[in-house]
């Protein structure tokens, strides 16, 4: 299990459409895995396979308190939401994909989403708190949304322009 570098804003992979998943391989068990050292490795609490520069439909998530002595691993290939609640709560979101960054995003409450595990069976999950927020940003992820389009056109204007130019600037080092 490997570690991989991270996709950053404006990195057109971020905004693609992900492709589905065929079949679960041990290839892609073997990407879930370095996808789970990576989210760790950056401190993250989901991660999304275009953030590590795959166009594919897996994303890998811990929303588990640090004090869990036994955490639960998510690991997902093609999710989908199926069902979202009406309610509606906000909570302050940022992105390993977008450091230095947060602000405030409204979803829906609770969802249910369906997906392959790692043997490729399918599952459904219900979800709500925490985990429904964080599985709903990294299906973002794979639909090419960021956080930042759920926030006022002002500020994510600013944020991609700042970003874009912090990554013109790393290019001319």
């Amino acid at each position: 299990m490997t570690a991989k570098p991270l996709s950053i804003l404006p990195d057109p992979v971020l905004r693609q459409v992900a492709e589905p998943v065929a079949e679960v391989t041990d290839a892609v068990r073997q990407l879930m895995d370095d996808m789970v050292d990576t989210m760790r490795e950056e401190h993250g609490l989901g991660l999304a396979a275009p953030q590590i520069g795959l166009s594919t439909r897996v994303i890998v998530m811990d929303c588990s308190d640090e004090d869990d002595a036994d955490p639960v691993i998510w690991k997902m290939a093609n999710p989908e939401i199926i069902e979202a609640s009406d309610d509606l709560v906000s909570m302050e979101e940022g992105c390993l994909s977008i450091p230095g960054y947060r602000g405030e995003v409204t979803r829906p409450a609770s969802v249910t989403v369906r997906y392959l595990d790692v043997d490729g069976i399918q599952q459904d999950m219900q979800a709500t708190g925490l985990l429904a927020a964080c599985v709903q940003h990294e299906i973002d992820h794979l639909n090419g949304r960021l956080f930042i389009d759920y926030l006022s056109r002002v500020k994510r204007d600013m944020i991609i322009r700042k970003m874009t130019k912090e990554a013109r600037f790393e290019r001319e080092d």
